[in-house]
C-alpha cells in the first residue's frame, strides 16, 4: 500500500429504483460474483415486503435500520512499549456505514429462513426495531470500547 497519498474514492451510481446511492452501495456489498441483477432482485424485493409490512416507506426505513446499526465507537489496537491497548476511537461516517452495510448483509446471511430475500427483510426489520444480530454486534463493539475507555489517552 502506497503511502504517498490517499487513495481516490470512486463515485458511486445511485441505483435505478430510489435514485439513492447508499442503496446502490448496499447493492453493490449484497453481490456476489458479479451478479448485480439476483442482488438488485434480493434488495427490492426485501424493501418491497418491508413497505407493506411496516406502512413506510421502504427507503426510509431501510435508512433508519441503517442508522440503528452504525456504530459510534470501536477499538483499534495500540502498541505501546511493548504492549498492544485495545484503545477505544470514534469511528468516521464513511466507515460507520460501511460497517453497518457489511454487519447487516453478514447477518442476514446467517439467518435461517429459506431465501435470502427473506433474510435479508427480516435482518432489516430487526435493525428497524432495535433488535437482531447487526444491533448485537454494535453493542458488543460499543462495550468493547467501554471496557477499555481507561486506555484512551493513548489515542493518536
Amino acid at each position: 500500500m502506497s503511502r504517498r497519498h490517499a487513495a481516490i474514492k470512486r463515485e458511486v451510481v445511485a441505483d435505478a429504483k430510489y435514485n439513492d446511492i447508499v442503496v446502490a452501495k448496499f447493492m453493490n456489498s449484497l453481490m456476489l460474483a458479479g451478479k448485480k441483477s439476483v442482488a438488485e432482485a434480493i434488495l427490492y424485493g426485501a424493501m418491497a415486503e418491508l413497505e407493506a409490512k411496516v406502512k413506510k416507506p421502504a427507503l426510509e426505513v431501510f435508512k433508519t435500520a441503517l442508522d440503528n446499526v452504525k456504530p459510534q465507537l470501536e477499538v483499534r489496537s495500540r502498541r505501546v512499549g511493548g504492549a498492544t491497548y485495545q484503545v477505544p476511537t470514534e469511528v468516521r461516517p464513511d466507515r460507520q456505514q460501511a460497517l453497518a452495510i457489511r454487519w447487516i448483509i453478514g447477518a442476514a446471511r446467517n439467518r435461517s429462513e429459506k431465501t435470502m430475500e427473506e433474510r435479508l427483510f427480516n435482518e432489516l426489520q430487526d435493525a428497524y426495531n432495535n433488535r437482531g444480530t447487526a444491533i448485537r454486534k454494535r453493542e458488543d463493539t460499543h462495550r468493547m470500547a467501554e471496557a477499555n475507555k481507561a486506555f484512551a489517552h493513548f489515542k493518536w
